[in-house]
């Protein structure tokens, strides 16, 4: 069944929302990692007194959280992008497998679906 428009008007909005999200989320996260760059360490030291490698450990790990998390707002920013695409080609809300129609439902759970749930297990 093709999507009317009132139901592409509603999931190209809800892409909008997560499109939103996704860039701030990335720009936070990358303003982290880049501000860590450039500072070569992100607690700021005030003296010359070296760390406690435990302060070190953390900041290790907040990085590389930072980096992971920045790289998972880029991904969802590809796939909503590439969702929007779709809509202005008029191939939205089909199967990139089958060419069949993504249920409503699917993509109100998930605007960025490209397969039908049964095609997304197959290839998993």
């Amino acid at each position: 069944m093709m999507l009317t428009d009132q139901q592409l008007q509603e999931l190209k909005k809800q892409l909008h929302v997560m499109k939103e999200e996704a860039e701030k989320e990335h720009h936070n996260h990358d303003g982290y990692v880049n501000e860590d760059e450039d500072q070569g360490n992100s607690v700021g030291e005030l003296s010359n007194v070296n760390s406690h490698p435990g302060d070190l450990g953390t900041e290790k790990f907040e990085r590389e959280k930072a980096y992971t998390l920045s790289e998972h707002a880029e991904e969802q920013l590809d796939e909503i992008n590439a969702a929007l695409e779709r809509m202005e080609k008029g191939t939205y809300g089909y199967s990139e497998h089958s060419g069949k129609p993504i249920p409503f439902e699917r993509l109100q759970a998930m605007p960025t679906a490209r397969y039908l749930v049964e095609e997304q297990e197959e290839s998993s």
